[in-house]
């Protein structure tokens, strides 16, 4: 089983605003499996050295020094914490704070250290669906499941959701009180079904409210298109099961759900490629990373898609974006992509964090403008 943490937008974006004298961002690929946990608690051993090196390199105080190691080996220590893991884990550290998150998706093993954190192997966590809302939806029953790449489902328990349609209409017919019998009789089974559609969404605004999950629907007409008829969830998405999901177990229905989180993947990416095409054109996108982060500065960037590997170390003006490239990695410098990413996040643009052949050209980054700068 994975135990995954992955940061929020709201702190993601407190990640990228944080400054320090030291901070030290570690990537290692982890194992689910507890007995096998030895080799990535060694690997976090020999990062943690490679970090320090460079703050004894940069200068940096024995006693903050001092403060991360600390910190870092009472974590490759921890016995309880290595119990529970996913297939990598993120840490980051200052001498006063240490975030960890166990992230899903297998990342490279690095050590990066800076007066910010290295957050670019974040960005595909977040911003790629590794979860879903499944709704199975039919007359005689509805359950909302919560899949995930590699965990098992979760059936997710929703109050005033209705039991089944029979149960709505009941509930529907009780709300119009003196309303006659005769009357209820010709309203029809289409338009009862659709009653129990609108409680069903009513019932799932407060769990779906200020939530991007995708949700994707399992049942057979009418009643799927009654559902998306009334739906309020931007986040429906377009594929469904077109299955009754009366005789599917939850871990069924989350198989089923995988495929479509592919594919919603894949669209979104073929979307963005396109875009960038068209934009091309018009002066609005480009893959110069000069160009790329002084537009981040000023705002200007709508879309991003970045190599999640690739480490280009330099500095960025927060003035005014111009970019000063360095021979290596050191302590005073950082990854210019990164920095990027993490502007133009602040900035309410789309980040999309993906390997370099799916980003046009196999260039470093693409970015889709607001407007030409």
């Amino acid at each position: 089983m994975l135990y995954v943490d992955i940061p929020t937008l709201p702190e993601f974006r407190a990640l990228a605003t944080m400054r320090a004298d030291a901070c030290v961002s570690i990537y290692l690929p982890t194992t689910p499996v507890t007995q096998e946990t030895a080799a990535s608690r060694i690997e976090l051993k020999n990062l943690t050295k490679a970090a320090l090196a460079q703050l004894e390199t940069a200068g940096l105080d024995k006693r903050r020094r001092a403060a991360i190691a600390e910190q870092l080996a009472d974590l490759a220590a921890d016995d309880e914490f290595w119990k529970y893991q996913a297939h990598s884990l993120a840490v980051l550290a200052t001498p006063e704070t240490m975030r960890s998150f166990r992230l899903p998706n297998r990342l490279t093993a690095m050590a990066e250290v800076s007066d910010r954190f290295h957050l670019k192997p974040l960005i595909r966590a977040i911003t790629f669906p590794h979860e879903a809302f499944m709704l199975a939806l039919s007359e005689n029953a509805v359950r909302l499941v919560e899949v995930f790449a590699d965990l098992p489902a979760q059936r997710i328990a929703i109050r005033d959701l209705p039991d089944k349609g029979a149960d709505a209409v009941k509930r529907a017919a009780k709300d119009k009180g003196s309303r006659r019998e005769s009357d209820r009789a010709g309203e029809g089974e289409k338009h009862l079904l659709r009653k129990y559609a609108r409680q069903v969404d009513a019932a799932l605004r407060p769990v779906l409210a200020g939530r991007d999950t995708p949700l994707i629907l399992a049942a057979t007409e009418p009643l799927a298109s009654l559902f998306r008829a009334v739906n309020a969830y931007p986040g429906l998405a377009g594929a469904g099961i077109a299955a009754s999901p009366d005789r599917i177990g939850d871990a069924e229905l989350a198989a089923a759900a995988r495929p479509i989180l592919d594919q919603l993947h894949a669209r979104e990416l073929e979307a963005a490629r396109a875009l960038f095409e068209n934009r091309k054109g018009q002066g609005r996108a480009t893959s110069d990373i000069s160009d790329a982060a002084r537009a981040a500065t000023f705002g200007a960037i709508e879309q991003l898609m970045i190599d999640i590997d690739e480490v280009i170390p330099g500095t960025v003006d927060e003035a005014d974006g111009r970019v000063t490239f360095a021979e290596g990695r050191s302590a005073t410098t950082y990854g210019i992509v990164d920095e990027i990413a993490g502007c133009a996040l602040l900035t309410g643009a789309r980040v999309l964090g993906v390997r370099k052949a799916d980003i046009p050209g196999r260039a470093h980054l693409a970015a889709i403008l607001r407007y030409p700068v």
